[in-house]
């Protein structure tokens, strides 16, 4: 009897512990504080994978005021995890960081010289929340800049899966946001600091927002999601990495969360990291895509823009 009230208590032990693991997953992320614009140009550093790549932030630099900077350092596939732990390899590292762009990330997110601070996650996104404990290594980035210096800001890059993803791309981008990217991977670093939280770039509900616009014809000379991503060497569709025209729409993105302001009237002719000229939108396209960036940045409040009530 001794053994099976044991038993037993230990048994609901358990479950209320279970019971408080759930609450606390599903439990609301606080809305974070409105965000002033910068009333300087930025310096940023960039921390990511071939989703931030080295064209995205150089597009960025263009449309940015003049003077602003950044710094990255990338991977393929690079999750927070391995960009923290010195005993892990980054694939690619020697090809993905080329002077003057890189600089090591420990160093320059601890140095408090920076004034925003940009994370990336890899994807699958599941398994980096489940097997790389994605939001512990979320929260020591961000705890390493806020001890250099209170005044950075701190982002979450959102981007996206496989255009081939078995459960669906837009499905995976709509579901995704507040089940993993909100809840799981923000939810514990800003509950714990409601008014210096991590706030969002949501690089993937952009690049779906505007590839429903081109799938319903209203961006010229766009007709499809996959006009927005690159070609392999044999000239297949990569499912994955996105081509000139959805850099660019990704650097607008991050323009308008970082800078607080509209990307109306933004240049549209621009040139890749290594000087190339970058394929282009046409004059009305780039107007509509600005505006789409626009749009959807300002109906979510963890970009900071909704909440301040910036004007369109």
């Amino acid at each position: 009897m001794m053994a099976r009230r044991g038993f037993l208590a230990a048994s609901a032990a358990a479950a209320t512990l279970g019971l408080m693991v759930f609450a606390t997953r599903s439990r609301s992320v606080p809305v974070p504080p409105p965000l002033a614009p910068p009333q300087r140009p930025l310096k940023v550093f960039h921390l990511g994978h071939s989703l931030v790549g080295p064209d995205m932030p150089h597009m960025l630099a263009q449309l940015a005021p003049a003077g602003h900077s950044y710094n990255s350092q990338l991977g393929s596939g690079t999750s927070l995890r391995a960009h923290w732990e010195p005993g892990e390899d980054i694939l690619d590292f020697a090809t993905a960081n080329k002077a003057p762009a890189f600089r090591d990330a420990r160093e320059a997110i601890g140095s408090g010289e920076y004034d925003a601070a940009v994370l990336t996650e890899m994807v699958e996104l599941r398994d980096a929340i489940k097997y790389l404990d994605a939001a512990k290594y979320l929260e020591k980035w961000a705890e390493l800049a806020r001890q250099a210096s209170p005044d950075t800001r701190l982002y979450l890059y959102e981007t996206w899966h496989r255009l081939d993803d078995p459960d669906g791309w837009l499905e995976r981008i709509e579901g995704d946001l507040e089940a993993l990217w909100t809840r799981q991977l923000l939810g514990p670093y800003s509950r714990r600091n409601p008014q210096q939280p991590v706030y969002l770039i949501p690089g993937g509900q952009v690049l779906a927002a505007v590839a429903r616009a081109a799938e319903a014809g209203e961006i010229p000379g766009l007709a499809s999601r996959e006009s927005l991503f690159a070609r392999t060497p044999e000239g297949g569709l990569d499912t994955i990495h996105i081509n000139d025209l959805g850099a660019y729409v990704i650097a607008l993105t991050h323009f308008a969360v970082l800078y607080q302001r509209a990307p109306m009237g933004l240049p549209h002719q621009l040139s890749r990291a290594d000087g190339t000229p970058a394929e282009a939108f046409s004059d009305d396209a780039a107007a509509r895509v600005q505006q789409i960036v626009w749009d959807t940045v300002r109906a979510l409040p963890r970009t900071g823009i909704a909440a301040a009530g910036v004007p369109a």
